[in-house]
């Protein structure tokens, strides 16, 4: 199976190496600067399920530089997407299918407008890592999984090659029927720890030393169950209980990876995470005042130092 792999950065340049190193044909399509990383220095992995160096990656810069391509993995940031679709438009007209792993929801919609439904498979992908200044990924933890599904029957068979294809990579992988269930389980759960951890500027021993905190986030979470509720997707009936009682088992100083950007002045998937969900929320006719609150709150650093 020939992979394009866009973005090779903490996630997609994660998953692509993984795959690569399991005799996959991968390809890496970036940017002129993260080229020129990869040409100094390989893919380097640091990782405690196992360090990882691929000393020639497969690099494109341009789409029409890929000759063959069956399935682009999307490892990009919300805010990048857009930027992307005519290089996409380029691999799916030679017969790709897009599995992307953003973050949120409302993606999936565009991404089947743009290339129809049947070219989009739904996908999550369950991993902390970040690249540094020098370009290397560091994994820190043991999870590392992809789990995916298609998201109309006529995927289905398409789906289990991709199992097939990826069962020798030193990742978990995982095909499921019901692919929108684990998208919105993901997606309520980051929308509400991304949104307490940033707004508030906390870690998640933080939040557990204070009643009142952990009030702000479980009612954040019903309020996300309350909206995938309303979008036909069921959540286990202790989703809420299943991550508060989550929070103390993380390590001190623990945050999310938004609060990581906000520290650094990056750029916020804030309208991405929280403000989709209001939006959502509003086809409904639902309020959620929790998340508006931490909407709200997280809005002013949205473009980072670049603001």
């Amino acid at each position: 199976m020939n992979i394009t792999v866009v973005g090779a950065g903490a996630t997609g340049g994660y998953f692509g190496a993984r795959l690569a190193e399991s005799g996959l044909n991968v390809t890496f399509l970036v940017r002129e600067k993260r080229a020129a990383q990869l040409r100094d220095k390989g893919l380097v992995i640091k990782s405690g399920v196992g360090d990882l160096t691929l000393e020639a990656p497969q690099i494109a810069i341009n789409a029409e530089d890929i000759p063959a391509c069956d399935l682009v993995l999307l490892g990009l940031k919300n805010y990048q997407l857009a930027a992307s679709l005519p290089q996409l438009k380029v691999l799916v007209a030679r017969g790709a299918k897009i599995l992307p792993f953003l973050n949120g929801v409302e993606h999936f919609e565009l991404l089947a407008k743009e290339f129809g439904q049947e070219n989009v498979l739904g996908g999550v992908c369950k991993i902390i890592s970040t690249l540094d200044s020098e370009g290397t990924i560091h994994h820190t933890g043991k999870v590392h999984q992809i789990i995916f599904g298609e998201l109309e029957p006529s995927g289905k068979e398409f789906c289990l090659q991709l199992e097939q294809a990826m069962s020798k990579a030193n990742i978990k992988v995982k095909y499921t029927e019901n692919i929108l269930n684990e998208i919105w389980s993901k997606y309520a759960f980051i929308a509400v720890f991304s949104g307490v951890t940033s707004a508030g500027d906390l870690t998640t021993d933080q939040i557990c030393a204070h009643e009142a905190t952990i009030k702000v986030y479980r009612h954040s979470l019903e309020e996300m169950k309350s909206l995938a509720d309303a979008y036909g997707v069921a959540l286990s009936e202790d989703f809420v209980e299943q991550n508060v009682e989550g929070l103390p088992k993380y390590a001190k100083g623990s945050t999310s990876s938004m609060h990581q950007d906000m520290r650094k002045g990056l750029l916020l998937e804030v309208e991405s995470l929280q403000g989709a969900a209001i939006r959502l929320a509003g086809k409904k006719d639902m309020k959620l005042p929790t998340i508006e609150t931490l909407y709200g709150l997280i809005k002013p650093y949205e473009m980072g130092s670049e603001g």
